[in-house]
């Protein structure tokens, strides 16, 4: 497993990093943009691949693209690459 993909930044973290409030990262996770892991306690865990996500996501969004068109784009492109690999 890469780095990239180790999930173990907290919300707050990701907030800073990002420059997205803790609510805009919940609202992306309920609207199944992200699905951060969580812990025992329900903390949510992030990683940098997250936080790419999360960027990206925010670009759509703020270029008009509505929740749902995202996702269904996130589906598209998961569904390519598991086609090619």
């Amino acid at each position: 497993m890469s780095f990239m993909d180790k999930q173990v930044m907290n919300i707050g973290t990701v907030s800073e990093l990002t420059g997205l409030s803790e609510r805009r990262i919940r609202y992306y996770e309920i609207r199944k943009l992200i699905c951060p892991k969580r812990t025992l306690g329900g903390t949510r865990k992030y990683s940098f691949r997250d936080i790419e996500k999360l960027v990206e996501i925010s670009r759509q969004m703020e270029i008009g693209w509505m929740t749902a068109e995202i996702r269904q784009n996130t589906g598209r492109s998961k569904a390519g690459s598991a086609a090619n690999g």
